[in-house]
């Protein structure tokens, strides 16, 4: 009998930190499931890629935040699992979909918090809830955190708590799924150059000087830092990493 393919998830995969953790999984040797919120075009270039390597892939929408739409996103996932990897589980589920959002203590409005509470905790929480039936035992889940949750820096408050509280959860999910042989670890990226947060960084050299100067490699990180990081945790060397936070920010702030 084959022995089947081990099929990652990866949330908000089509572009930014996402793209490269589907990239990095493929090379690893796993079929890669891929969601986008409004890109389509964007997570279809990246299955491309991935099939050009010889591995399976596919996209789904997903709107991380609307904890509604899980339901729904369940069906369509089974379907996608059976119709294009021939399999009715998946082994690694990657919480990485988000967005950014920036604003000092004394401005904070219900909204701009419940709007980040959605997709940052409340959405992978529940995402998570609802698709653990449908992980295969021995797999695992890497969530993705924030050095944020460390280093303090002013307008991230919101987001900063929200990304402690993924944390915390990771721990959690370690503790309960153990018995299922299914591990729960975090990375947590350092200040990255992408188009996250409306490219706040990328699009600002002072930034970008002020993040090198309390970063011991000098300077600030890019996709390519972090998805190796998430595709190890995916793997069979990293059989006894559980709850564990993994920060990979270049020595930020040490």
């Amino acid at each position: 009998m084959a022995v089947k393919n081990k099929i990652a998830l990866v949330t908000g995969g089509s572009r930014g930190l996402g793209r490269d953790m589907a990239l990095r999984l493929a090379e690893k040797g796993l079929d890669v499931i891929i969601t986008y919120n409004q890109r389509a075009e964007d997570a279809q270039q990246v299955v491309a890629q991935i099939e050009a390597a010889g591995r399976k892939a596919a996209t789904l929408q997903l709107n991380t935040g609307a904890i509604q739409s899980f339901g729904n996103f369940t069906d369509q996932l089974k379907t996608t699992l059976s119709k294009h990897f021939g399999a009715d589980h998946f082994d690694f589920l990657i919480n990485n979909a988000g967005q950014g959002g920036y604003s000092p203590i004394t401005e904070v409005t219900e909204t701009f918090f419940d709007d980040l509470l959605n997709v940052h905790f409340k959405g992978v929480y529940f995402l998570t809830q609802k698709l653990l039936p449908l992980m295969n035992d021995g797999g695992g889940i890497v969530n993705i955190s924030s050095g944020l949750a460390r280093v303090s820096m002013p307008g991230s408050s919101v987001y900063g708590s929200l990304k402690s509280a993924i944390e915390t959860f990771t721990r959690y999910l370690a503790k309960e799924l153990g018995a299922r042989g299914i591990r729960a670890n975090v990375v947590a990226p350092g200040a990255i150059m992408t188009d996250f947060g409306n490219a706040r960084l990328r699009n600002s050299e002072d930034l970008q000087k002020t993040v090198s100067s309390i970063t011991a490699l000098g300077r600030p990180g890019v996709a390519e830092d972090i998805g190796g990081v998430v595709a190890f945790l995916c793997t069979e060397d990293a059989r006894w990493v559980n709850g564990q936070r993994i920060e990979a920010s270049g020595g930020m702030q040490l």
